[in-house]
């Protein structure tokens, strides 16, 4: 109920300050629910109520909606029971007034855990409707059996409905009134010709007949837009629409048959965000077209659908169109007819707090609390309703002592928030609640070895209270409400058992180790574990100035895979204003920049390497990663020299990347053209080296591109057989590049299989190789290249990747060859030259030279060294261009 905030009002003597609070609970929630439904029944059973009344105002939806965890989806569950039958409905929530009518509630979980579609949202009604109605819907039936042959063709309704989940004790009842619905109409036409034929003849016939006006089908002459959208192709938009049949249906039934579908919606927010609505759009076209069903939607954020700025983005939008959706408070009493409204449950959206603050103090109809500031506790509650008291509280307070108050005032967090989380706590559950406050996320065990304890039960019992929220799919199901833990973390604590900075640390060291223990644990070793210690491990590492530990051998572990997922912590509350202090530090900082050399410029990773390289915190093992990974940024930029120097230092050291380091050398000597000593180098790799890959890379430069793809296929094999994701990738990303010069139609299906093994992953270098491939593949059979190619360069100078720009220039010379132009080919010559003019790739322009037979340019310094002699690498380039110009002939 809405009335007024006495504390507020008791706090100033500002008598034109006006104050309010809203009050919510279960009980008055389902008294809304109760009241919105029985004005439901009273408007749909008026004579004046038209379901195919398209431009009426809807007064079909309630909204419940709140922060994850407060209880949404159980109510919608309880809802759900207490709708269908009285013995599942709480006492105190009393009886209903439509005891004679068949209420049907439909609850549709709409989370992505449950994988629905706007196909399962519209099968799920149907099938609903199915055991409650007990007949055929022809109309609706009938274009939903056209839709489902068109869109799913070869696949039975029966099949599709046992092998998505659907399957209930009505879902075969469904397909059996679809194949009668059509029979009916088949029937009524006449038509047992029909009987066999496919529902898009049949759907046709009824069309005609309709636009015909004839009396065989003037039981479905009624419904005005039925031949419309039998006539509109039948695609998900049109779907969208056939609830509006649904609705006809329904209102056509006899009174034995008669049914209320109360919908429920859980889980609204899953659907998509407040940029991306197209989901939405569709199932707010149910709402609107299904006005005598009543929607129950439960969320995490307020309904929009009243505002009108969301013109264009919805359908129906503005408080014209949902007059219930735009009131925001809850009356005192459900006397009055209620149509739809929305009801916060427990915490709020962004949004919904700043609405809250604005509404609590205002004068003369405006909000007392300024826009920044509003921001910052916004920001800082969490969408903790309580954060928001205290908020107000002291603004109050600040004005009463004659301040004005800042956005500053409100950035921190408020120690009366620990009083008041610990007070109903037990000593045990206060202790594992600060523990927690160390982690982002926990389970029993972590939390019980994080807390020091030997048993679960005071842990188990802390996860049972609101400020914990459950996620079930996570990796730890756990997490403290974002409040909450900031609160215990950082405010001034003055409760009687307060820990000392001694408590705190040696908690710290007990959830990295217990961190560590998991991670090493050899029940469940995965990709994902290892994620999360590390994100975790890495804070209270760096955050507690913790000695390294585990994490060391975390970090060798992260790096082996060449995934390269984000791992950079959260920054700290109290930030190093020195830099780089600790070896914990350090190592954030290393992995961080490696994670991120996919998505910055070559020249900022190899500048934070350097610096962490330079601070001599880490142990020689991970300097030397550092070091190596340093070598292979100043190769992408072109610095070889320096690259050579790095990759020697940690080749000379013999340790875990001494094989890598070895590649990177032979790497090197193919940059430079000297093909024999990159040969000899990549026959001595072995698997730690992908010797396989890189004598692929050797092969294809020599035009030899059935021994490069046998190689390529061979280091595929071995990253299959070795479980490394990311090397993998990596050979079937060269795999496509080489068959795209040789066999565009194996490179059609190399392409896929490489984007299909990159999409986990985020190695930009790769991808940039695809996108080439790409390129390499349509060369000489399109005119739109050069445009591609401009797109392309722009994306690999982000990325400050000097080899990849070279590639994509030899992918552009070979199409121009192809089509002999002449022209296009000289500025392609160009280009090169310019790139190569530190003598890395130099050999491209001789490869240019060799596809278009002519002769080499004259340039200073020796030119490349091929493995088979200059003639014949210049007849297979040669040869290669002159396939393809006879297949795109």
């Amino acid at each position: 109920m809405a009335g007024r905030d006495l504390r507020a009002l008791f706090s100033t003597n500002d008598r034109g300050l006006s104050t309010a609070e809203v009050f919510t609970n279960r009980e008055r929630q389902w008294e809304l629910v109760a009241a919105a439904l029985d004005t439901h029944l009273q408007r749909t059973a008026d004579a004046s109520f038209d379901v195919e009344d398209l431009e009426a105002p809807r007064d079909n939806v309630v909204v419940f909606h709140g922060v994850g965890g407060v209880g949404k989806t159980t109510l919608s569950r309880k809802l759900e029971l207490s709708l269908a039958s009285v013995e599942h409905r709480p006492a105190q929530w009393g009886e209903p007034t439509w005891a004679g009518e068949k209420v049907l509630p439909i609850r549709i979980d709409l989370s992505r855990a449950a994988g629905t579609d706007f196909e399962r949202v519209v099968l799920a009604i149907r099938l609903a409707l199915a055991g409650a109605v007990g007949r055929p819907l022809p109309a609706f039936d009938l274009a939903l059996r056209r839709y489902w042959e068109h869109n799913h063709p070869g696949e039975s309704l029966e099949e599709y409905v046992r092998r998505s989940g659907l399957r209930g004790k009505f879902a075969e009842m469904l397909p059996q009134q679809m194949q009668a619905a059509v029979g009916e109409v088949v029937g009524a036409l006449e038509l047992p010709g029909f009987v066999g034929a496919a529902v898009g003849q049949v759907t046709a016939a009824v069309v005609r007949a309709l636009r015909e006006r004839r009396q065989t089908v003037r039981a479905l002459a009624g419904c005005t837009r039925l031949a419309d959208l039998l006539e509109a192709e039948p695609e998900l938009d049109a779907l969208s629409y056939y609830p509006h049949l649904l609705a006809w249906e329904l209102a056509r039934l006899p009174a034995k048959h008669r049914v209320v579908p109360v919908i429920l919606f859980d889980t609204f927010e899953d659907i998509g965000d407040r940029t991306h609505r197209d989901f939405e759009r569709l199932l707010q076209r149910v709402v609107w077209l299904m006005p005598n069903a009543l929607f129950i939607i439960s969320g995490r954020s307020r309904l929009q659908w009243a505002d009108e700025g969301l013109q264009g983005q919805l359908d129906f939008t503005g408080p014209q169109a949902w007059p219930g959706l735009a009131a925001r408070d809850i009356p005192p009493t459900h006397t009055a007819a209620v149509g739809g409204r929305q009801v916060l449950v427990g915490d709020f959206a962004p949004e919904d707090c700043d609405d809250y603050l604005a509404r609590r103090l205002s004068r003369d109809g405006q909000p007392l609390i300024n826009a920044d500031i509003r921001a910052v506790i916004t920001a800082r509650s969490h969408g903790l309703p309580l954060h928001l008291d205290l908020a107000i509280s002291r603004f109050l307070e600040l004005r009463r002592t004659g301040r004005t108050p800042t956005a500053d005032d409100f950035d921190h967090a408020f120690g009366a928030l620990i009083a008041r989380t610990l007070s109903d706590l037990t000593a045990d559950e206060r202790h594992v609640l600060r523990s927690v406050a160390l982690l982002d996320a926990f389970d029993l065990t972590l939390a019980t070895r994080a807390a020091g304890l030997t048993h679960q039960a005071a842990t188990q019992r802390l996860t049972e209270r609101p400020f914990v929220d459950e996620n079930p799919y996570g990796l730890w199901p756990y997490s403290l409400h974002g409040a909450i833990r900031s609160t215990i973390r950082t405010a001034a604590d003055h409760t009687d058992d307060r820990w000392t900075a001694g408590d705190w640390r040696q908690a710290a060291e007990r959830a990295l180790a217990a961190l560590g223990d998991q991670w090493t644990s050899p029940l469940a070793p995965s990709r994902i574990l290892l994620i999360g210690c590390l994100r975790q491990g890495l804070r209270l590492a760096r955050d507690h100035r913790l000695g390294l530990g585990w994490l060391a051998e975390a970090a060798w572990a992260y790096v082996g895979d060449s995934v390269w997922e984000p791992l950079a912590p959260p920054a700290p509350d109290e930030p190093n204003v020195g830099g780089l202090q600790t070896a914990a530090d350090a190592l954030v900082e290393l992995l961080s920049a490696l994670a991120r050399r996919q998505h910055e410029h070559r020249e900022r990773t190899a500048e934070r390497l350097t610096a962490v390289i330079d601070t001599s915190l880490l142990p020689d093992d991970l300097t030397e990663m550092a070091t190596y990974y340093l070598a292979k940024a100043q190769r992408d930029l072109g610095h070889s020299d320096a690259s050579r120097t790095g990759m020697q230092y940690v080749a000379a050291s013999g340790g875990r990347l001494a094989p890598a380091a070895r590649r990177g050398l032979a790497h090197l000597a193919r940059l430079a053209g000297d093909f024999p000593t990159a040969l000899d180098t990549a026959r001595t790799l072995g698997w730690e080296g992908r010797h396989h890959r890189v004598l692929g890379d050797i092969w294809w430069t020599q035009g030899a591109m059935d021994p490069a793809t046998a190689a390529y296929e061979t280091a595929r094999a071995e990253a299959e057989q070795h479980g490394i994701a990311g090397e993998r990738a990596t050979a079937q990303a060269q795999l496509a590049f080489v068959t795209a010069f040789t066999d565009p139609t194996r490179a059609d299906d190399e392409l896929d299989l490489a984007h299909h093994l990159l999409s986990s992953l985020d190695l930009r270098a790769t991808t940039l190789t695809t996108k080439i491939a790409t390129l390499i593949r349509d060369a000489g059979t399109t005119t739109d290249l050069d445009a591609r190619a401009h797109l392309l360069r722009t994306e690999i100078s982000v990325g400050g990747l000097a080899s990849a720009e070279a590639t994509l220039e030899l992918g552009l010379a070979f199409h121009h060859a192809i089509r002999g132009a002449d022209a296009a080919l000289d500025a392609a010559l160009a280009r090169l030259e310019e790139l190569t003019q530190g003598g890395d790739y130099a050999y491209y322009t001789d490869i240019v030279c060799f596809m278009s037979d002519r002769p080499l340019p004259a340039r200073p310094g020796p030119h490349a060294r091929w493995l088979d002699g200059e003639g014949v690498t210049r007849d297979r380039w040669r040869s290669l261009v002159a396939a393809r110009r006879g297949g795109t002939r």
